[in-house]
């Protein structure tokens, strides 16, 4: 699959390209939470049961979620996106789209006759229902409202309503559905390794009902979750004040990246403070300008004219990106890089 932050991938584009490699191909924050000295045994001891309580304890009340019983704990959501399509037996899967490739395929094996649909309405039809909020890439947000009516349409016939909020904690307030997990018929996803910028880490949680959490976790077996996952997790997620902190961080450089990519006419028009949306005709030559000079953004296959560019880590990263932007600014009019209508 086709999927941002390879740099493999990277090097086989662009063998010619500067390295270290500025990666603002994915979403990930590039100022993760402080890493810190990992107590031996949590590595050289199975992870005790009781820290898995306090991970999921943690989790509940960092995403809303009404309780630990709601919270499934797994090696990341990737992990999770097949097995809670198979909570429900094959039927019409639909997912709305243009979003992240992977629930499609975790459908497409768990059986089902899979449609991505571009109208919010078109889910209605599903027996699994799978809705990216905030979308990825562009950012695009259904109202809460809307979810929970379709959730209790789907719940009466037996089906189920997946919300993917990988970047819900970067999100409005008061959109997230991880609160209303226990009307059932409902599963929210979330992950840990974006916002916390510590993909590595290998961590992501299901929130549902508690049946339907019990059933998640039963197919995971013991230990699912690696010792220093869990000791990252309960650290973070507990720590809500270093969370407050990067949400107006993440803000304040989403903003001064609008206005970088502004001054050389590349249109954004929309994502998240994790990622911005770029779409517009000179978006091809942009990567591949860019690309040359060792800054990597996410294309798209099939979507030529669509970017998604993530935040700078370092001043010289963002200094890097400025020269390398400056560079191809003159070009731009050659490319047709007129805004597309």
């Amino acid at each position: 699959m086709d999927h941002g932050g390879s740099l493999g991938r990277a090097r086989a584009l662009f063998p010619h390209a500067p390295e270290p490699f500025v990666d603002l191909s994915t979403g990930i924050n590039p100022h993760s939470y402080p890493l810190f000295a990992l107590a031996a045994t949590a590595l050289t001891r199975l992870p005790e049961a009781g820290r898995l309580r306090d991970l999921k304890s943690a989790a509940a009340q960092a995403y809303g979620a009404p309780d630990t019983a709601h919270v499934a704990a797994a090696p990341g959501t990737q992990i999770l996106l097949p097995l809670v399509c198979s909570l429900v037996p094959p039927g019409r899967a639909r997912v709305l789209g243009p979003t992240y490739a992977e629930h499609a395929r975790a459908a497409a094996n768990a059986g089902h006759a899979v449609t991505e649909v571009e109208a919010f309405e078109a889910l209605e039809g599903a027996d699994l229902a799978i809705v990216v909020n905030p979308n990825n890439p562009d950012g695009r947000i259904v109202p809460r409202e809307r979810l929970l009516d379709l959730a209790e349409r789907l719940r009466r016939k037996g089906g189920l309503l997946v919300v993917d909020e990988a970047f819900m904690d970067v999100g409005p307030r008061g959109t997230s559905l991880a609160g209303d997990v226990g009307r059932g018929g409902i599963v929210v996803l979330r992950s840990f390794g974006k916002f916390f910028g510590l993909a590595g880490v290998r961590l992501g949680f299901a929130l549902a009902d508690a049946e339907t959490a019990a059933r998640l976790e039963a197919r995971f077996g013991p230990w699912a979750v690696s010792g220093p996952a869990l000791e990252y997790g309960v650290a973070a997620l507990a720590d809500l004040d270093w969370q407050q902190a990067m949400r107006r961080r993440l803000a304040d450089e989403a903003e001064r990246l609008d206005a970088l990519f502004r001054r050389f006419k590349v249109p954004v028009v929309g994502g998240t403070t994790l990622f911005r949306f770029i779409d517009f005709q000179g978006a091809a030559s942009l990567f591949h300008a860019l690309g040359e000079k060792g800054i990597l953004l996410r294309h798209f296959a099939g979507r030529p004219n669509v970017l998604r560019a993530g935040l700078p880590a370092s001043p010289e990263e963002w200094r890097r990106l400025e020269s390398a932007l400056a560079g191809w600014a003159p070009m731009a009019h050659d490319h047709g890089s007129e805004v597309r209508s």
